[in-house]
Formats: structure tokens, sequence, C-alpha cells
């Protein structure tokens, strides 16, 4: 609740981020706070931070308050990245939320969509594998774009399923129906269908989920 301000979030929360994958914060020649460069009509842009590698920046980090949404905040990385043909990396974040963009689509401008997303105060198992790709000892670009493209679909995929969960869509209605139902599928059906299919879903994966527990606890019975 202390933090208020983009430059408190900096000091309390993402620079001990970066400290913890093993970068020295407080080396100008490794950590470059206000990185500046001229982005074409622009001059004097700065960007919170840039890592640099053999002295040229690699990845770029735009900082924002903690809390503050980050859905429009990517045009000043999207800049930057397109001007600095060394850089591979663009992280936007509040210090709690972190978005790791790079250059799938095409080469040396920023894909729209972050293949890689956590926050560490939610922070998944599966999170701290892809965040471990980026601790300085291990830095690897090729192994982390390797991995990437894989990454930033699976996510595309899942958020997409989840959509589709809450809110099933009239196409992805008529795509169940053409496997299960032989009437017309039409916009009447799409409407008596929608409610159903949603409630099937969620009972499938709750049963999914009990079945999984149910295992778990059985296995455990077992071992004692």
């Amino acid at each position: 609740d202390s933090i208020q301000t983009e430059e408190a979030t900096k000091t309390s929360m993402i620079m001990p981020f970066f400290q913890l994958l093993g970068y020295d914060v407080f080396n100008p020649m490794e950590f470059v706070p206000e990185y500046t460069a001229d982005v074409g009509i622009k001059k004097g842009e700065k960007i919170d931070y840039a890592i640099l590698v053999d002295g040229e920046p690699l990845i770029f980090i735009e900082c924002k308050a903690y809390g503050e949404n980050l859905d429009k905040h990517n045009s000043q990385l999207f800049r930057y990245f397109a001007a600095t043909l060394s850089a591979k990396f663009g992280i936007l974040t509040d210090g709690d939320t972190y978005k790791f963009y790079t250059d799938l689509e095409e080469k040396n401008r920023m894909d729209d969509t972050p293949f890689l997303t956590f926050n560490l105060l939610n922070l998944q198992d599966r999170d701290i594998s892809e965040i471990k790709r980026f601790t300085r000892e291990v830095l690897d670009v090729d192994n982390i774009l390797n991995s990437a493209e894989n990454l930033k679909y699976s996510n595309l995929i899942k958020n997409w399923f989840a959509q589709e969960i809450e809110n099933p869509s009239v196409e992805f209605t008529k795509l169940v129906l053409s496997n299960i139902y032989e009437g017309t599928k039409n916009q009447k059906a799409v409407e008596k269908f929608t409610p159903l299919i949603k409630r099937a879903l969620q009972q499938y994966i709750n049963d999914t989920m009990n079945a999984k527990i149910k295992s778990a606890l059985n296995k455990d019975g077992d071992s004692d």
C-alpha cells in the first residue's frame, strides 16, 4: 500500500527483481537507467532501463506505477525496439505484472502480443522455469527465442479457450453442434445450446479436477 508512484515501484519492486536475476542494477555499463536514443523524428526519448550485453542494448524495460493498467503502454517499447537493431526483448511491468515481448512475427518489429506474461504475486511453477532463462548467468537469446513462439501461442490458445468456457461464441457453439447435433444450426439452435455447452464444459473441467484430486489422495493413502 505504501508504493504509490512509478519511482517507488522501480526502487522497491523492479530493481530488486532484476537484481535477483543476477544483474548489477548499480552498474551503468550493464543496467542503464533513463536510456536515451533518437527514435525517428523524436529526439532524446528515454526508456526506463536498458540491459546491455557487450555494450549494446539487448533488453528494454518500460516501467509503470504498481497497479497501473499496462494494456496501452507498449508504444514506447515498440518505437525503441524498431530503432535499435541489437534489442531482442522488451519488458513492460508495474512491478507485479511482467510482459515480455520479442519479434517473432517480423524481424526488428516488436510483436503486439507478449510471449510471456506472469504476476509475481500469483506466480505459477511453469513461470519460474521461463524466468530462469533471463538470469544473467545463463542468458541465451537463441534458447529463449526457440521456446518463445510455442510459449506465445500456447498462452493465446489457453486464453481463447478460457474465454470460450466463460462465454461461448457463436462460432464455437456451431463447431460443437456440427459434431453432436443433426438439426439446423441456426440462431435459435445457437441460443438454445450456448448455455448448455457452457455448463457441460465447466462440468467436464470440474470432473477432471476432482478425478485428479481423488487419484492423488489415493496415491498418498497407498504410500502410507
